[in-house]
């Protein structure tokens, strides 16, 4: 697999997370430097540059607990709105063509706050070709392009739903949406499916979790539905 299949946030929010951060550096700085003066003689302070005086150490107090204040109260309410990606995935039947036997992948979104989704792709191994390493991610266009080259059928023998920016409720079930369904001949043609979901939360962040989709489909722990 190109990497691990857990859930990890790949980008924080410039504006409500670095900059908070940068202030509360910033500040400590200040605090550091007029610590330092005041440990000083006055004749010491009297020559450049510990004449300099940033802020009154009170004022810089209060603004430093309220920075750190914000910094901690950002960090807990991130971890609030955090989203938990899952998958099911199962055979059944009903989406291809003849009522074949389809593994069935579905996403959710376990958590409590409502996530955008915003970016989707593929990545198709082939049986017999290169691992992952070696192949491109692509869109759902792209994949099944791949897919039909190698002498599959949409509709028959696979069916890949077109994600795109929209918001991923966040569900106290085990509802998902479905992201594709295979057939038994996909799964004896085709080495592996990857799919990869980004989104963002309330609070900007970016969240990644790549799926591996035919993962479990050759197990005998599921049984198959009669065609």
């Amino acid at each position: 697999m190109p990497v691990s299949d857990a859930q990890r946030r790949v980008r924080r929010s410039p504006l409500l997370f670095t900059a908070p951060i940068v202030l509360l550096v910033l500040l400590t700085l200040v605090l550091g430097w007029e610590i330092v003066r005041a440990n000083m003689s006055a004749e010491a302070r009297t020559d450049w540059p510990w004449r300099l005086q940033v802020l009154d150490m009170e004022p810089l107090g209060s603004l430093l607990a309220v920075a750190a204040g914000a910094v901690l109260a950002r960090a807990q309410y991130a971890r609030t709105v955090r989203p938990f990606l899952g998958w099911r995935s199962d055979w059944s039947a009903g989406n291809l063509r003849g009522g074949v036997p389809e593994w069935q992948v579905g996403l959710l979104n376990g958590g409590s706050h409502t996530v955008m989704v915003e970016e989707y792709a593929c990545l198709v191994v082939l049986r017999g070709e290169p691992g992952p390493a070696a192949a491109p991610w692509t869109d759902v266009q792209g994949a099944a392009a791949v897919l039909t080259a190698a002498g599959l059928t949409a509709g028959e023998d696979f069916q890949l739903v077109m994600v795109g920016n929209f918001p991923l409720v966040g569900t106290g079930s085990y509802e998902t949406m479905k992201l594709g369904a295979f057939s038994q001949r996909f799964v004896d043609r085709v080495e592996a499916l990857y799919l990869r979901v980004r989104v963002a939360d309330t609070v900007g962040d970016s969240h990644e979790r790549i799926l591996d989709a035919l993962k479990g489909a050759r197990s005998s722990a599921y049984q198959r539905p009669a065609p």
